[in-house]
């Protein structure tokens, strides 16, 4: 673990001061249609995205068995990681491009990324059939979507089940959808966050969250109110609410191409999902604690 700590810092110290990845020159013409371009090869993957006239320049290729290294630059922005895939260590950065110094994720930034990663959902394989390089590319870019400015980019993440992530397979059947054999709910109490209403042991800040894909309401998701009606929307810290849709519990923003389950990505989900913006401060800790069941949670299914 050491050894890899040491490895981390002699390659992020490297990587500032602008220098670009394998594949990546600065001086690629800017201004092209909105869209991504991907190429990939024996050693890794780059190519670009471009959305609403704003341009992402990415890499990923393994630098050593089982390691593999990470860059997104937009907007001035480089984002940097070192993904070590046995020993589940990861180091992530974000700094300016110009001046190499700490830098924070504003909302633009977030519109692009969550663009490019469901770019990468839909010109991307699911589960096994996806490269390892291009599977923690999407995990981090996923990751990086959902970054609040007020955590710092800068951050070693790790991961081990059993005591990083736990997983909720078995709460999201049928490849988490209500059909078939799975036709009938399968709860789980609960997701919980905590913020300034008080702890996450207080009933206003739990959700019973039915985990997976169960329908959905103009792009929103539903709640049962409290005369036993389901509501179209996101509840805004009622008692303990029964909510279902848009793939809750699910690493990724959205419905994404990886289909990891797990205790702190439905804790997450919890907190942005009642009364809270996804940037929201009072979810910060919920979203570190998420950060290695995205990056190496398995999919379970």
């Amino acid at each position: 673990m050491r050894n890899f700590l040491g490895v981390v810092v002699a390659m992020m110290l490297g990587g500032c001061g602008g220098q670009v990845g394998e594949g990546m020159t600065s001086d690629q013409p800017s201004g092209a249609s909105d869209g991504l371009s991907l190429t990939r090869g024996p050693e890794g993957a780059s190519g670009r995205f471009t959305h609403g006239g704003v341009e992402a320049l990415f890499s990923s290729r393994q630098v050593e068995p089982g390691v593999f290294r990470l860059e997104v630059r937009h907007n001035g922005m480089t984002l940097t990681g070192l993904v070590d895939t046995a020993n589940g260590v990861s180091s992530l950065d974000g700094f300016a491009e110009d001046s190499g110094q700490d830098t924070q994720m504003l909302d633009g930034d977030r519109e692009l990324l969550s663009a490019l990663y469901a770019a990468l959902n839909a010109e991307l394989p699911a589960g096994a059939a996806l490269t390892p390089e291009l599977k923690y590319l999407r995990r981090a870019v996923g990751l990086w979507a959902e970054h609040p400015g007020s955590v710092q980019l800068q951050r070693t993440v790790m991961g081990e089940q059993g005591r990083g992530y736990t997983m909720l397979c078995s709460y999201a059947k049928c490849n988490g959808l209500n059909t078939g054999s799975c036709s009938s709910y399968n709860w789980y109490s609960y997701a919980k966050h905590d913020c300034q209403h008080g702890g996450s042991d207080l009933a206003k800040n739990q959700q019973i969250a039915q985990l997976g894909d169960h329908g959905t309401c103009s792009g929103d998701e539903l709640y049962l109110n409290s005369s036993g009606s389901w509501v179209c929307g996101e509840p805004d810290h009622l008692s303990r609410p029964k909510v279902r849709g848009n793939c809750f519990g699910r690493c990724g923003g959205g419905c994404g191409g990886d289909t990891q389950y797990t205790v702190d990505a439905t804790n997450h989900d919890g907190c942005v999902r009642n009364g809270h913006a996804l940037a929201s401060a009072y979810c910060d800790d919920q979203f570190a604690s998420a950060s290695d069941d995205e990056l190496y949670a398995p999919d379970c299914y």
